[in-house]
């Protein structure tokens, strides 16, 4: 017990921790009392007692709320997994149960990943947990991150960098580039040239969340631009009915080519590899995500 600070851990308790969660989700002491059955004072109360614990303003107000310390950042996803654990050592309920479940999962992750396992997500609920439902928002890492330490979605994916300190990062599935092309295309029967991928002309999708850290295709081959849209779903729509190009993931190319008319062709080089990753908080166990997880995963294999 010598490397344990007793007299701190004697002055935290769970309201503390409680009332430093709503501040870093809301960023606003009404809103947070609110949400906790306080009253205002009661959380500058608490707020100053956090403070004095962990030696740090941890908030400063700003015109629109309280903005967070760096330290603050840090302790978020801590104190995160603390009130997670204490949860479940508390809890009585059972593992989570599917058939009786009434859940709502909340993810973010690219369109194209949406797009790849949203159906068999849906069929898989229907047959397995006809009560429970998914949402998912379209978000780069940044705001997934901040999203997933304020407990706002169950998990993320997505093209992730390097793990960060409060989560841990799995590889989901890989992918490689294809190009897609309206399955009658005048020019095209199963095959493409160097010189006809680079002057056909292209559909590019250029949002962040699906593109990644890849560099757009423009700024390092010369090729016919036609257009840009947000996503690839969108850009493979577009060329099933024009004769414009889509270089995408092959997965998402493969698993719509047969509804929107397209063919799938081998680029005329070497793809560039595409790794989907999962991200969740260290130090928080959920039976629930875990059995969703796993649908998850099952749907990536279709």
């Amino acid at each position: 017990m010598s490397d344990i600070d007793i007299n701190k851990l004697r002055r935290l308790d769970g309201g503390l921790l409680l009332v430093f969660r709503e501040l870093i989700r809301t960023r606003r002491a009404s809103q947070a009392a609110d949400r906790l059955g306080l009253s205002q004072p009661a959380i500058s109360h608490a707020l100053n007692r956090l403070r004095d614990l962990f030696e740090d303003p941890l908030f400063v107000r700003r015109p629109h709320g309280f903005e967070p310390t760096r330290r603050a950042e840090e302790l978020a996803p801590k104190i995160e997994a603390i009130i997670e654990l204490s949860d479940q050592a508390l809890s009585r309920e059972p593992g989570f149960d599917p058939s009786t479940s009434r859940r709502r999962f909340r993810f973010v992750a690219p369109e194209f990943v949406a797009a790849l396992i949203g159906a068999d997500l849906i069929l898989q609920l229907k047959a397995k947990a006809p009560g429970v439902q998914f949402a998912i928002g379209h978000w780069d890492e940044d705001a997934a991150l901040g999203a997933l330490r304020r407990g706002e979605i169950d998990f993320a994916l997505g093209r992730f960098g390097a793990s960060r300190p409060g989560f841990v990062v799995e590889p989901l599935f890989e992918d490689r580039y294809c190009v897609a092309a309206r399955a009658d295309h005048p020019q095209l029967k199963g095959a493409i040239s160097e010189a006809q991928w680079r002057e056909i002309g292209h559909i590019f999708a250029w949002w962040a969340s699906e593109t990644a850290q890849d560099p757009p295709v423009s700024e390092i081959e010369p090729v016919v631009q036609l257009a840009w849209v947000p996503q690839w779903l969108t850009a493979l729509v577009l060329a099933s009915s024009t004769d414009g190009l889509v270089t995408c993931p092959r997965r998402l190319a493969e698993r719509h080519a047969a509804k929107l008319g397209l063919q799938v062709l081998d680029m005329p080089f070497p793809p560039n590899r595409i790794a989907v990753s999962l991200m969740r908080r260290t130090g928080v166990r959920d039976a629930g995500t875990d059995w969703f997880l796993d649908r998850v995963r099952e749907a990536v294999e279709g």
